[in-house]
């Protein structure tokens, strides 16, 4: 099994900057993809970015030339650059582990954007 930490979310204001980072505890040997993920009040949770352990990525077109994702072993951090009031969500960190991919949460972090 494995548990993630996040943190890093916060109260920025239009154009400015975060970084969150999640940290990855447990059988961390087995965990393949890690990412982000984000439900914004009264919607579905939707992918925001995503990292292979091959260095592959994905990203949601909404956040394309913003945010970039990057992994150290067992953390996973995304850089969120001109934020926007849309970008304001909980954030959850996200690891696909061992053959079957079973999928493991963190308890989010919140990112609220101020117009």
């Amino acid at each position: 099994q494995v548990r993630l930490v996040e943190s890093g979310g916060d109260l920025v204001q239009a154009g400015g900057s975060l970084r969150l980072s999640c940290a990855a505890s447990g059988s961390i040997s087995r965990i393949n993809a890690m990412g982000w993920y984000r439900q914004a009040p009264g919607k579905q949770r939707e992918l925001v970015a995503t990292m292979t352990s091959a260095g592959s990525t994905n990203y949601a077109e909404s956040v394309k030339g913003r945010f970039t994702i990057s992994r150290d072993n067992a953390k996973v951090y995304l850089q969120m650059n001109s934020l926007k009031p849309e970008d304001t969500a909980l954030y959850y960190c996200n690891v696909q582990w061992g053959t079957a991919r079973i999928n493991y949460w963190g308890q989010g972090t919140r990112v609220t954007v101020s117009s």
